[in-house]
């Protein structure tokens, strides 16, 4: 079928009110059933039970999928779309997909377990990526001009890399996926679009609009494709020498494959990867705010995010008051349905995943800590009470567990604070709470992140337009509105010199 044909609905989900599409994948403008078994099953999260077969794109749609998008970025046509007819389209994107917002919002929420109350509150990224994207275009942000000391000009042209790939994980994958392609699109690269094999369903939609909108603005297939797999298929795209941009949103291990692969051709990658992220607790916070914060941050999108709560650093004076607070707070939450407005919590994406966030909270336990939990949780599904552990030592609280599990940290002194924030190989997100603002401020300055938020426990950023940056482990090449458009060009100096060799000779 085209890209502008609607998707055929799949059998309905275990979960009213939610139909899942079969899993296709968008190859030159044509959508085709995606054949290439996984070997696992895919889970409606909310009650752990199989719903379909895990499925990915065959390797020749993957082939054709590369060699179109080369063959439409040596051809020139996009990237010789003037910067503000491509905003145009662009925006005609941003309306077709916000059209379809509430959908991918649904979708989202079923398929990795998010509530709904969350998923909908970051689909404003959807639209909104592409509508920025189309501002910067206007106001011409991949394009400027130094005077010299003659007069002249030197221009600089920000020109797109070529085909670029955007590999999305699970956790939020269609508003990841529209930031990094929006900006693709926006430098004018042709874009190859994965998710993650354990929730394509978003994305898909979301690919399903952006082609719509393409289509109808009479852009060829090759422009905007969608391909489905695991790591196999990821290091098919990655891996090509004619894909010449990488942006991968992902876990560790992806990202140092992702890296090793780009590194051979010499092709920029941007990795936005996990992050063992300290809440510092300081001496004069009030216990009731520092429990929110600690609260929201380990369950936020059920603790399955890469900015979530992997350490909570207290005073020890106060380390018993302030985790009954924070036990508290959890246990006043309501877990159940994504798909209910009312809930805050659910379940886990994958049972696979449910075993291995369990795993490492028994093996904190096993290395002489104490689980604490509070909030009841159904027994059907794959939910786990957000768990806080007390007693096990930093040695063993270095790495991330990416899901709903916390070290508690006692500190006596701000030096120790500074050095527990700082004692992981990761340095993605600092929060630090307290009610002195001009102190908590200092504190912040001391550690080692690439965000460090005062007070706050937003999903946001703090700033729309101030980069999203990674230290060690977590990554490189920041992420950001501005810098991920920058991150898909690379920039050509062009201008009359009016000079010769050296030497002094005429």
């Amino acid at each position: 079928m085209s890209a502008d044909e609607p998707m055929t609905p799949g059998a309905a989900s275990a979960t009213a009110a939610v139909v899942t599409p079969p899993i296709a994948d968008l190859v030159g403008g044509e959508w085709a059933p995606c054949t290439a078994q996984l070997g696992f099953s895919l889970e409606d999260p909310a009650t752990g039970r199989p719903v379909t077969v895990a499925a990915g794109s065959d390797p020749h749609r993957v082939e054709q999928a590369i060699a179109g998008a080369a063959a439409l970025h040596a051809a020139g046509t996009w990237q010789r779309v003037p910067a503000a007819e491509r905003a145009d389209v662009l925006d005609a994107v941003a309306t077709e997909v916000e059209a379809a917002a509430p959908e991918i919002t649904a979708l989202e929420a079923y398929a990795t377990g998010v509530p709904i109350r969350q998923t909908g509150m970051l689909s404003v990224i959807l639209g909104g990526a592409f509508r920025l994207a189309a501002m910067q275009l206007r106001e011409g942000w991949l394009s400027s001009a130094l005077p010299r000391e003659d007069g002249r000009l030197a221009h600089v042209d920000r020109l797109p890399w070529g085909p670029a790939a955007c590999v999305v994980p699970w956790n939020a994958p269609a508003p990841m996926a529209a930031h990094k392609a929006a900006n693709a699109l926006a430098a004018g690269c042709p874009t190859i679009v994965k998710p993650s094999e354990y929730a394509p369903y978003g994305t898909q939609a979301l690919a399903a609009a952006v082609a719509r909108a393409l289509a109808a603005a009479g852009l060829p297939g090759g422009l905007f494709q969608l391909v489905h797999g695991d790591a196999g298929t990821g290091a098919r795209v990655v891996g090509d020498p004619r894909i010449r941009a990488v942006s991968f949103t992902g876990g560790l291990a992806g990202g140092r494959a992702v890296a090793a692969a780009c590194a051979y051709d010499i092709k920029p990658v941007q990795l936005e990867l996990g992050g063992n992220n300290p809440l510092v607790i300081l001496p004069d916070a009030d216990p009731a705010d520092a429990a929110r914060a600690a609260a929201d941050l380990l369950t936020t999108l059920n603790g399955q995010w890469c900015r979530a709560l992997g350490r909570l650093i207290v005073p020890a004076a106060r380390a018993e008051e302030i985790l009954r607070a924070t036990l508290d707070r959890l246990a006043a939450l309501s877990a159940g349905s994504p798909l209910d407005p009312e809930t805050d919590y659910g379940p886990l994406v994958h049972s696979g995943h449910l075993a291995r966030v369990a795993a490492a909270r028994d093996a904190l336990v096993a290395h002489g800590g104490t689980a604490h939990t509070a909030l009841t949780v159904p027994g059907e599904g794959n939910f786990l009470s957000p768990a806080l552990v007390t007693g096990v030592s930093p040695a063993h609280t270095l790495h991330e567990i990416f899901g709903p599990v916390a070290a508690v940290h006692p500190y006596t002194t701000i030096d120790e604070a500074v050095e527990l924030a700082n004692g992981t190989p990761y340095g993605l997100e600092a929060y630090v709470q307290g009610s002195d603002e001009e102190q908590a401020l200092a504190v912040a300055r001391r550690l080692t992140a690439g965000e460090v938020k005062v007070n706050g426990s937003s999903i946001m950023s703090l700033h729309l337009f101030t980069p999203r940056p990674a230290w060690g482990l977590s990554g490189y090449s920041e992420e950001g509105t501005a810098e991920t458009l920058r991150f898909f060009t690379n920039p050509r100096v062009v201008g009359v010199e009016g000079g010769f060799a050296l030497h002094g000779r005429p």
